[in-house]
């Protein structure tokens, strides 16, 4: 296809979504839609670097009359953004010194050393990690992991995405293990409803996050047979001074990050301050030049999102999507439901699931306390729908951090993701009626 057809592919679609949504929404909510069809059709036909297209909302926003350029930029420096950069910095000391390598050859030892067997591997691993750790967090430090096992591009692919995917499922099993479970928990506090203990939560979410897990891998396993993992294991290995002194840096943070749900610090501040700390002298491992490693275009990427789920509320489309919903409450709670995760799930995809969920949350109370659906079960359903996004690299942190790695295209995720997608919808709303 030339290049000026790519670029006017985009833009067609981009004028189709404006003026169908002329016909339904306000004349700025109108052009918000249509910038939001340009951009995703842009990260996903990859005609410009991710990066670049990253940051038209700086310029289209304003340019439109959607919000100011002050409003849109300050969503470029969220306190998410600098978790990254901090945990970009952990990532790649941990590569630069080989500790994952030895951590590889341990993780393996467990499994069956073959393509499926490491795929389960890395998801497990990633999914029981994200259940304590942030998404976040997890996927960081397993991501160089799955980058060294293969040279073999299509399995390297299944592996980064067993371990954003994993990191997704398994952030869900605690209230800790991903930024929407806290806002849902804030929520159910701030309007005096019912909150859920630690261990009803986990009873809860584990089943649905078993089978999450099992179909996943299985599916990301599908056409790798003949392909060999080539890492070899060494059970005599061991960790020389530098591997030492990293990992327990590495230990120390996940031990302040698994008290931090009872102490509250900042986690981007600490993510942060142990990325920073890698820049020290004789204590340290990076100098200056290793920043340039950092994928930028990813923060940029999150910087997007958080200004498109801002331009939601400055316009009040997210209300004026409120509004339409209420019509629904006439349906019956299972079709109700499956709307409400699918609406969430696939919105999430073109915006933050944290920024997302912190407008949907009221959104969805209403809709819960205007139906016969208990507003406890439909909070926590979508809650967990905006964690359980696959397409895109915008709709999760692990997601955008698979896609940093530079080894799949935004083809290559949304594939898989829309079958997950689908899977994780009825998969979420089944048991939500069943279970819960």
């Amino acid at each position: 296809m030339k290049i000026y057809q790519q670029f006017l592919i985009p833009v067609i679609l981009a004028f189709i979504g404006y003026f169908l949504s002329g016909m339904i929404f306000e004349e700025t909510q109108a052009r918000l839609i249509g910038v939001v069809v340009l951009l995703v059709s842009m990260w996903t036909n990859e005609i410009l670097p991710l990066g670049v297209v990253s940051l038209l909302p700086i310029i289209l926003f304003p340019a439109l009359d959607i919000m100011t350029t002050n409003a849109t930029t300050v969503n470029y420096s969220k306190s998410i953004i600098f978790l990254f950069l901090g945990g970009f910095l952990l990532a790649i000391a941990v590569e630069k010194i080989g500790l994952h390598k030895i951590i590889a050859n341990k993780l393996l030892s467990f499994f069956p050393n073959s393509s499926r067997g490491v795929i389960f591997a890395l998801a497990i691993t990633s999914a029981l990690l994200s259940s304590l750790l942030s998404n976040t967090t997890t996927a960081l430090l397993l991501m160089p992991i799955a980058l060294f096992l293969t040279d073999i591009k299509k399995l390297k692919i299944r592996l980064v995405l067993a371990v954003a995917y994993g990191a997704s499922i398994g952030g869900i099993i605690t209230p800790i293990g991903t930024p929407p479970n806290l806002i849902l928990m804030g929520f159910l506090q701030d309007n005096d409803l019912q909150s859920l203990t630690f261990f009803n939560w986990m009873l809860k979410t584990i089943p649905l996050a078993t089978i999450m897990l099992i179909i996943v891998s299985y599916i990301l396993s599908l056409g790798t047979k003949d392909m060999q993992v080539e890492c070899q294991l060494d059970e005599n290995v061991t960790l020389n001074t530098d591997q030492n002194r990293l990992k327990n840096i590495l230990l120390l943070l996940v031990v302040i990050l698994g008290l931090n749900s009872f102490i509250g610090l900042n986690e981007a501040g600490l993510l942060l301050s142990f990325g920073l700390f890698m820049m020290m002298p004789k204590v340290g491992f990076l100098k200056w030049e290793d920043s340039k490693k950092i994928p930028f275009e990813i923060i940029f990427l999150f910087g997007a999102g958080f200004s498109i789920a801002a331009a939601f509320s400055h316009t009040g489309l997210a209300q004026a999507i409120a509004q339409m919903l209420l019509t629904l409450t006439q349906l019956s709670p299972f079709i109700l439901i499956l709307i409400v995760a699918s609406l969430i799930t696939f919105t999430t995809e073109v915006t933050s699931n944290t920024a997302l969920i912190s407008i949907a949350l009221p959104i969805i109370y209403s809709l819960g306390m205007a139906s016969n659906i208990d507003t406890n079960l439909i909070l926590m359903v979508a809650t967990i729908c905006a964690s359980y996004a696959f397409m895109l690299p915008i709709a999760t942190p692990p997601n955008a951090i698979a896609m940093s790695s530079k080894v799949l295209t935004i083809k290559d995720m949304a594939t898989f993701g829309i079958f997950f997608n689908i899977i994780a919808i009825l998969l979420t709303s089944s048991i939500a009626m069943l279970l819960w």
